[in-house]
């Protein structure tokens, strides 16, 4: 993908899905090799999300989960602690197909961002109100 040229898949323009809640859609994720001392809060958020939506899948490549929301097989796609060569050329090719990107805090996202979050667009507040555990009572 070419910044303001749009995205394609074997030569077609691709998008994003037209999903209006996650109630109705499919999300991805994944986890890092090594969660270390964030594991509660990424378990907390994977039930949130698996909890309001039609599923959740963990695939096993950011870029390959990014991309898969670009060309709409799935709704959404959320993790953390990545690295830019894990998300640099997916990002773009999210973008130029019409999704919202941002870090957990709505923040726009940047190759320096250490959480990711990939939308359709219709479902990114919603996401983001899944993925905002910081008034949720731990419950260790």
């Amino acid at each position: 993908a070419v910044k303001g040229c749009g995205a394609t898949l074997n030569g077609k323009p691709i998008r994003v899905t037209d999903a209006r809640a996650v109630a109705k859609s499919l999300l991805v994720t994944g986890f890092p090799h090594n969660p270390g001392p964030n594991v509660e809060p990424m378990i907390r958020r994977f039930r949130r999300c698996l909890e309001a939506s039609r599923g959740v899948r963990r695939l096993g490549s950011a870029a390959l989960d990014i991309c898969y929301v670009a060309c709409g097989r799935f709704d959404a796609f959320w993790e953390q602690n990545l690295n830019p060569w894990d998300t640099a050329a997916g990002f773009r090719i999210a973008l130029e197909a019409g999704a919202t990107v941002t870090d957990y805090d709505n923040r726009p996202f940047t190759l320096e961002n250490k959480s990711l979050l990939v939308t359709n667009g219709h479902i990114h507040d919603e996401m983001l109100s899944l993925l905002d555990i910081r008034n949720e009572e731990d419950p260790q």
